[in-house]
């Protein structure tokens, strides 16, 4: 059987007696809220000037403090790779080992080569000794006596010249040997076993020592310059000696259990990106940061000295742009929220609470709407001011002031 629809106008109707019916019975009468309903509950802050701690944050990269290239300093065939890719290593260890032989049989001549010229300084040395008296009888001319001198000194030229080629030789042997240049975490190997390593030219691998760790991160002209304004009006201070402490948020939005601090801001701006350079140092003794991760970096210890701010949960965002609910008045004298237009600046943190540092749109003693704020459905509400809570704290002790200097009302 087909149900009858209501009509509109008795729909109203029944509405409007259901309401008079329950206010009856409760003995009250309507307040003067939206559609005859009472009045939302909100919780104000009244905002006062004062210092509050200010951080900044970038988006940064990680780089290894020292960064190495390995290359083999003589021409050789690699032969085997002795270091596993990726793995930490130490300053010193083998990392590669070239084919040794043409290099030994180097040093097998120079060695001969040696042993020749101390030969010839021998005899050298025997001659000049038997010609040297029968030179001072006169038995012999002195040009030859001075030859055979002058011949010993050769003899012990060549030596000194072998000598070296014999370092040399040994330098080039132990020189198959590629070593660590520095203590860190390895890259993957650019060339296999049997492939032509030429001397100072072919890359064989890279090292990047990671403790400590850096983190580079720029920061726009744009806004150092409306840093170092601020800095002028005295509406910023920042720590002595940028003495910033640096802390880095993940990929995965943990943060990271170390701090660093900056070792490092270039005083010249990238033509290319229009940002100045700036680099963080934190340690990494267990390797938990990788080179080339990209972070998020936070610099604590400036203030916002004089400054307005609000919690972060009172700031709404509408269609031309940010905005707030402050506490106002009708004509009736009936309390309202009152929509705020508000420029923002950086963010905050007081007391536990995040707050927003407002720029522009407030002024001392407003009283801004933190809470109830998803009761009220159109600028100009009429609501109701609800006493703060109650802090709760073992029996006994005094009420607990107000954090920060936001009075709630």
């Amino acid at each position: 059987m087909p149900v009858s629809p209501v009509r509109p106008a008795a729909n109203s109707l029944l509405h409007l007696v259901v309401a008079g019916a329950v206010l009856a019975g409760c003995g009250q009468q309507a307040p003067n809220g939206m559609g005859g309903f009472p009045p939302p509950e909100v919780t104000t802050v009244g905002v006062q000037p004062a210092a509050y701690p200010v951080s900044f944050e970038y988006v940064g990269q990680t780089a290894g403090s020292k960064d190495a290239e390995v290359r083999a300093r003589v021409t050789g065939i690699v032969e085997k790779r002795l270091y596993q890719e990726g793995a930490a290593v130490r300053a010193g260890q083998p990392l590669f080992l070239l084919d040794a032989r043409p290099f030994e049989a180097q040093l097998a001549s120079a060695e001969a080569e040696l042993a020749r010229a101390r030969a010839q300084k021998t005899q050298a040395d025997r001659e000049a000794a038997r010609l040297k008296p029968l030179a001072e009888r006169k038995a012999i001319g002195q040009k030859e006596a001075d030859d055979a001198a002058s011949a010993a000194d050769f003899a012990s030229a060549a030596i000194k010249a072998a000598q070296a080629k014999v370092t040399e030789a040994r330098l080039n042997l132990a020189y198959t040997r590629v070593v660590a240049p520095i203590s860190g975490l390895s890259s993957r190997a650019q060339q296999s076993e049997g492939s032509l390593a030429n001397a100072n030219t072919t890359l064989l691998t890279t090292v990047s020592q990671v403790d400590p760790i850096w983190v580079l991160f720029n920061v726009s002209d744009g806004e150092q310059l409306r840093l170092n304004k601020a800095m002028a009006d005295g509406r910023l201070a920042l720590p002595h000696n940028d003495a910033f402490a640096v802390s880095l948020k993940l990929s995965d939005g943990s943060t990271f259990p170390r701090s660093g601090h900056i070792n490092f801001a270039d005083t010249r701006v990238n033509p290319q990106t229009g940002t100045f350079e700036m680099r963080a140092e934190i340690a990494n003794g267990d390797l938990a940061l990788k080179p080339g991760q990209f972070v998020r970096v936070t610099l604590k210890g400036a203030q916002r000295q004089g400054a307005l701010a609000v919690p972060q949960v009172a700031v709404l965002e509408g269609p031309q742009g940010k905005f707030v609910y402050v506490l106002g008045k009708d004509k009736d004298g009936q309390e309202i929220a009152a929509p705020r237009p508000v420029v923002v600046g950086d963010w905050s943190e007081s007391g536990g609470v995040n707050l927003w540092i407002i720029e522009s749109g407030l002024a001392a003693g407003d009283q801004v709407i933190v809470d109830g704020l998803a009761r009220i459905m159109m600028p100009n509400t009429p609501v109701r001011v609800r006493p703060p809570r109650p802090a709760s704290e073992p029996a006994g002790s005094s009420p607990a002031a107000t954090a920060g200097d936001a009075t709630q009302r």
